[in-house]
């Protein structure tokens, strides 16, 4: 089992989550920022990875927040939350209905 991990690389993506966030097929989306220098990060995504399910029933978004750091600085500012490493933030009907960080960041966010 692994998660299907979405590259997020491009700011015009951000239009296709909040899209998809409200379309019934999926009902949500996550995005998961992800630091490559960071330890803890490393930690949190590795246990997501074991912890995931056979098939997600939504898209699952992966940042690599030190190569995009300014996709990660406008998912901030678009879905109000504070930036924080590693994250999970969970998209609904275009809005931020869920994130946490650090080992907060949990594999039943994802279900």
């Amino acid at each position: 089992m692994s998660l299907h991990w979405l590259p997020l690389k491009d700011l015009q993506q951000l239009d296709t989550i909040i899209e998809q966030s409200k379309d019934v097929k999926f009902e949500k989306v996550a995005i998961f920022k992800h630091s490559t220098r960071c330890t803890i990060s490393d930690m949190v995504k590795n246990r997501l990875e074991k912890s995931a399910v056979d098939k997600e029933s939504f898209p699952v978004y992966y940042l690599d927040l030190i190569a995009y750091r300014n996709i990660s600085n406008r998912i901030a500012e678009l879905f109000d939350v504070e930036h924080e490493s590693p994250q999970l933030l969970i998209i609904k009907d275009g809005i931020c209905v869920e994130n946490a960080s650090h080992t907060d960041v949990t594999a039943q966010m994802l279900v």
